[in-house]
């Protein structure tokens, strides 16, 4: 099981951009998906999710109204779409998949539980 991110890079402050997460080995539609992140000295952070059964999601408050969580299953790929980048939302990004979403949401406050899939992760840099 493997899931892969792609789309990060160096964006200046106010620009845009779109990360993908395609899974392989296994098929997404089952799981409940999440992305996260983990700045330079910062501890990993929940980000976003998205259900599986009907496809509702969740933002943390300091990316709500900027960040969008969507799914494709037919692609088997998830989406981060990102706009109007701050510096601080320099970071790791981080998709996960996990079948019950409830792990996703509690893997980074609960130590005994871990998601069955993390991608390797990829840097997102936004310059002032």
């Amino acid at each position: 099981l493997q899931l892969v991110e792609s789309g990060g890079g160096l964006v200046q402050a106010g620009g845009s951009l779109r990360l993908s997460c395609v899974g392989s080995g296994f098929t997404l539609d089952y799981y409940a998906i999440a992305w996260f992140r983990q700045a330079p000295g910062k501890e990993r952070e929940g980000v976003s999710c998205i259900a599986t059964s009907d496809g509702s999601t969740t933002y943390a408050d300091s990316v709500k109204g900027r960040f969008t969580i969507s799914r494709d299953n037919a692609k088997n790929t998830a989406y981060l779409q990102i706009v109007s980048l701050k510096p601080e939302d320099t970071a790791v990004y981080y998709c996960a998949a996990d079948p019950i979403l409830h792990t996703l949401v509690v893997v980074t406050t609960d130590k005994d539980r871990d998601v069955e899939v993390w991608g390797q992760g990829i840097l997102v840099t936004v310059s002032s």
